[in-house]
């Protein structure tokens, strides 16, 4: 486990490098540097296990820290680089005896089972993505399903009359992607509310206004997005709109309609909160997103796991379900989100660390 941390701070230090980011998305173990030091209680020790590594989650992280300012605990944020990483990582945790994790399941339905050990020596929660069959005792995210129906509506609005779409998404094993998707498609052929409707990825999806001619995934790599949507440009000249579906699309997505040359014809619609897609926003490029909010998902993690630590289950709802609801971000909004967005980053970055 010793080479793991070693290994784990050199990867932390090369990815703040080359991203210009601070160190508030990656973890190290008690006492080292890089790590927030706010006023806790020793005896309580949780971690926050993301799905990757992403700007998306250092907004989480920063989060995180505010949690542990907040309730008085520690917690460390760790970014795995796959379901491999991520399971050591779980595994490393309850090894290491901490009394709470928060994780985003990179793919739940093949996950139960390490889930479910995990759950038996700590307590588990998952956020931003659930893992509804493991033993999990409630999950902190947003309604995906409703999201992705949000992002059809600001497909509706910037293609009123109708058009051929394409979808990417990062990969179809998470549960959070799978419902984002299947939200997006049913909002546009206008079909009833039905999160357990599922059309396969390969799938060209019509009815009287809109087509969906195809659903594509990266395995969450930037530069094979945008290749994805380039190719998707060259293989279909009546395309009239591009949905992405994780943080780094809508960004990748746009680098490609510009340099096609096509920013009249192609539209761009978006999720979660990249600079990149706050910029197309604000410069009148990119329609809109739809944001989730994982700021909210860092610092909940922090309070609910402290207070099912010690004993109070009264912070779970009935259906386990705590949520917190994606929200529009159009033109004239995003301005403020994003000066909102900034202060909470810079705040976390200039936190203390021991």
């Amino acid at each position: 486990m010793t080479t793991r941390c070693s290994i784990g701070r050199v990867l932390c230090l090369i990815f703040t490098l080359l991203s210009g980011v601070g160190p508030i998305g990656c973890s190290t173990p008690s006492g080292e540097p890089g790590v927030p030091s706010p006023p806790r209680e020793a005896s309580i020790r949780l971690a926050y296990v993301t799905n990757g590594v992403a700007s998306f989650w250092n907004v989480a992280a920063a989060g995180v820290k505010a949690g542990e300012k907040e309730f008085g605990v520690r917690c460390d944020t760790l970014m795995p680089q796959g379901i491999a990483d991520q399971q050591r990582m779980v595994e490393d945790l309850v090894a290491r005896g901490v009394d709470g994790i928060a994780i985003s399941p990179i793919d739940a339905d093949n996950q139960t089972q390490v889930l479910n050990e995990a759950a038996r020596h700590t307590v588990l929660i998952a956020q931003d993505c659930d893992a509804p069959d493991s033993d999990r005792q409630c999950y902190i995210g947003t309604d995906n399903y409703t999201a992705g129906r949000m992002v059809g509506q600001l497909v509706k609005e910037t293609l009123p009359e109708g058009g051929n779409l394409i979808i990417f998404v990062g990969r179809m094993e998470q549960v959070n992607a799978r419902l984002r998707r299947q939200g997006v498609i049913d909002e546009v052929l206008d079909r009833s509310h039905d999160p357990t409707r599922f059309d396969p990825a390969n799938a060209t999806l019509r009815n009287e206004k809109y087509a969906i001619l195809d659903s594509r995934t990266d395995g969450l790599d930037p530069g094979k997005a945008k290749a994805q949507a380039e190719d998707a440009i060259a293989r279909y000249p009546n395309l009239d709109g591009m949905v992405g579906l994780f943080a780094y699309h809508p960004p990748q997505c746009l680098a490609a309609v510009e340099e096609a040359n096509k920013l009249d014809r192609i539209r761009v619609v978006g999720f979660d909160e990249e600079d990149g897609t706050l910029q197309g926003i604000l410069d009148g490029k990119i329609h809109g997103t739809v944001v989730q909010n994982p700021y909210e998902y860092g610092r909940r993690s922090v309070e609910i796991l402290k207070a099912l630590v010690q004993g109070d289950r009264s912070v779970i709802p009935e259906d386990g379900f705590i949520d917190i609801p994606a929200r529009f971000i159009r033109r004239d909004n995003v301005q403020e989100f994003w000066d909102d967005l900034r202060a909470k980053i810079k705040a976390a970055e200039a936190a203390p660390q021991s």
